[in-house]
């Protein structure tokens, strides 16, 4: 394979990935046009064709994305250490706040895949009790919090927004 050609493509893909978030910022994802894309990258339509269907394979692709460069985060954790996936999660989010406002702008939360649910812990406090209710809870509570939190500009540190989900999930019995 033509390495050259390799490195030339990533680098495509990643300007028009950069432009489409960018352009998602103060558009609707049905107001993007290819148009719109290759102009502001400087590329021609058959560099976007050749490696997207139309802004909306753009848009999935980029969600597949996120939530794997999201989950690989969570690889290697300490299950024993309770604090560090909410940290290493909002790190994430902070260091990538374009991806996550976009990941949100186009619905994809809703699914909440990217979102991880740790049972143990649901179990530790909660006795697992009401199981459903609390994970619909939690994960529609984090989401808002995430939101706000990007909504901010992230200016709370990653450890302070953890120390918040650690106070709003630990002690509370359901008697």
């Amino acid at each position: 394979m033509n390495t050259v050609n390799n490195k030339r493509r990533k680098e495509s893909v990643e300007k028009i990935e950069k432009v489409f978030m960018e352009l998602l910022q103060t558009k609707e994802l049905k107001e993007i046009t290819v148009s719109d894309i290759c102009k502001l990258t400087g590329l021609n339509r058959s560099t976007f064709y050749a490696n997207f269907l139309d802004v909306y394979d753009l848009a999935g692709k980029l969600k597949t994305k996120l939530e794997a460069d999201f989950s690989s985060q969570f690889e290697n954790d300490d299950p024993e250490n309770e604090n560090n996936g909410a940290l290493k999660m909002f790190r994430h989010i902070k260091e990538n706040q374009i991806f996550y406002k976009t990941y949100f702008k186009l619905g994809y939360a809703e699914s909440n895949k990217i979102l991880i649910y740790d049972e143990r812990l649901a179990d530790k406090y909660f006795d697992n009790k009401y199981i459903g209710y609390h994970i619909e809870f939690f994960r529609n509570g984090l989401n808002a919090i995430i939101k706000m939190w990007l909504e901010n500009g992230c200016k709370e540190s990653p450890e302070v927004m953890a120390g918040i989900i650690k106070a709003e999930y630990s002690g509370r019995k359901i008697e």
